[in-house]
């Protein structure tokens, strides 16, 4: 597997993250993939924002759930930017995007959309949760699929297998080497993230991960000899 760099809610590290503004500079930074999150909307769409409520990074306050496309698009994402939606991204830009999805509703609607413009090639689809990703991996066979985590036990590189998981994204700060060696036995990939220093550089290296996941643009340039 080639070394990613995948840019973390776009590069949010220097623009409003999951913005349009975001993923279109992650792209122009060569970044290998580009990272968003997704919820659905009270009408359905897939809203593209990491938290389930839009306080933190907009000018409106309450759960995105609880608001229609048209209520989440009159917000101010920061510097003037609105909020996408998944298709927009789509359109945007031309990297290959991994989706962050919340719970089994967004993995019905993200399906759906994957199978309607045959995307099985571009995206892959990632979540926390585990039946989140049993359920997209069942909707659409053949899909690539990561499992997040921020703590876990002996048992991740396990849970990762149940599922189908062919990576894992992983806290580095928590990282250790005999959790990738394990997972690297069953064929599984893995991620660090947030990789936003060189102490964190140095560490994938040593770690031999098979990607980092980094907020600056930079990172890219500087993390070139871990390939």
């Amino acid at each position: 597997m080639t070394f990613l760099t995948i840019g973390h809610r776009g590069v949010m590290g220097v623009e409003p993250e999951n913005t349009l503004r975001s993923f279109i500079r992650a792209e122009r930074s060569g970044m290998d993939a580009i990272e968003l999150d997704l919820h659905l909307s009270k009408d359905g769409a897939l809203v593209v924002m990491h938290d389930a409520d839009v306080d933190r990074t907009t000018d409106g306050s309450g759960p995105i759930a609880e608001k229609t496309l048209a209520e989440v698009r009159g917000l101010d994402a920061g510097k003037g930017e609105r909020v996408p939606v998944f298709e927009e991204v789509l359109d945007a830009v031309q990297a290959p995007l991994q989706a962050e999805i919340k719970d089994v509703a967004a993995a019905r609607a993200l399906a759906a959309v994957i199978r309607r413009r045959d995307l099985l090639d571009r995206i892959t689809v990632s979540s926390f949760h585990d039946e989140a990703v049993a359920e997209i991996a069942a909707l659409v066979p053949g899909v690539q699929t990561v499992l997040i985590a921020s703590r876990w036990e002996s048992d991740i590189v396990d849970r990762a297998k149940a599922v189908g998981a062919g990576a894992l994204a992983l806290n580095i700060r928590r990282l250790t080497l005999e959790t990738v060696e394990h997972a690297h036995e069953e064929a599984i990939a893995v991620i660090g993230w947030v990789v936003n220093t060189p102490e964190h550089l140095r560490l994938v290296r040593a770690l031999e991960l098979d990607g980092a996941t980094t907020d600056y643009p930079a990172i890219k340039r500087t993390g070139r000899f871990t390939a």
